[in-house]
């Protein structure tokens, strides 16, 4: 009975520890931490031209790329520690705040909009960059922004994107389809499977950039003039994090400031879209409005 007693308690203290590991892999994880002990994980998309690509000898390019190498320099010089590791996680819309709440990265900084609806799960960064969505079409086509889309439209955007949600609601007549990737969803345009594909004005300039003469981008504005929607990109990360916080914003003031940020967006973006005038970073009031 001693013997069974003995191995009982053992099992019970095994699982224990199991249990307890399997809590602690799913905690968030702390950014400064990380790069205070030499390495970093950071999320961006592998699948966005000029903003976030795995190239094929795995190196990783982009704005988001260059804007968080900027940020992981900035901060690592800044408290005075070694430049860290920096790795890459693939980070599709959908799977943004999970991955951050489950430890699997330690920021984002994937064409990242700031949203009410966000903030309640993650905290941001920035904004560093203002965009606005649009549509990418073929050149041909005769679609010059809203007004020319009906119930006959096939219209293709990424599931779990704001541009996707906004559509949804002002159109809901028009057949959107979602699909994972927003390369997959270039790629159904460029076979003429859907007629339209709707994000941000950065992202498809990216893109467009791909297809010169085949497709071409529309602003989408408003009867005023005005643009139908700013998109304000952040770096996101899990909550709790105040110093982390301020320390991005910092380094992304300096980034402005330095001049750094227009040279990033002329040498991934070339001449498909204006560096554009610096945020207000720090300020998230805009989410209310």
């Amino acid at each position: 009975m001693t013997y069974i007693r003995r191995l009982t308690a053992a099992v019970v203290v095994a699982l224990s520890m199991v249990a307890l590991a399997a809590c602690g892999a799913n905690e968030a994880r702390s950014l400064l931490s990380s790069i205070e002990s030499g390495r970093v994980i950071l999320g961006t998309k592998f699948d966005q031209p000029g903003l976030g690509v795995r190239t094929p000898d795995k190196t990783f390019q982009g704005v988001d790329t260059d804007v968080s190498r900027y940020v992981i320099n900035y901060i690592a010089d800044k408290k005075g520690w070694d430049v860290p590791e920096m790795s890459w996680r693939e980070t599709p819309s959908a799977q943004r705040e999970t991955l951050i709440n489950n430890g699997e990265v330690d920021m984002i900084t994937a064409t990242y909009s700031i949203s009410k609806s966000r903030l309640n799960s993650v905290d941001f960064g920035g904004p560093y960059l203002l965009t606005h969505q649009a549509l990418l079409v073929r050149s041909g086509d005769k679609i010059q922004g809203l007004e020319d889309m009906d119930a006959e439209t096939k219209l293709c955007s990424v599931t779990g994107s704001t541009p996707a949600q906004k559509v949804k609601a002002a159109l809901p007549e028009v057949q959107l389809q979602e699909f994972d990737t927003y390369s997959a969803c270039v790629e159904a345009l460029s076979r003429g499977k859907v007629d339209a594909m709707t994000t941000d004005a950065t992202i498809l300039a990216g893109f467009a950039e791909q297809y010169p003469g085949e497709m071409r981008v529309v602003e989408l504005k408003k009867p005023d003039g005005s643009y139908w929607t700013n998109e304000n990109y952040g770096i996101g990360l899990a909550k709790g994090q105040p110093e982390a916080v301020e320390l991005i914003n910092e380094a992304l003031n300096e980034m402005h400031d330095s001049g750094e940020y227009e040279r990033i967006i002329k040498n991934n973006l070339g001449d498909a879209i204006q560096p554009g005038a610096k945020p207000d970073i720090g300020d998230l009031s805009f989410v209310n409005s």
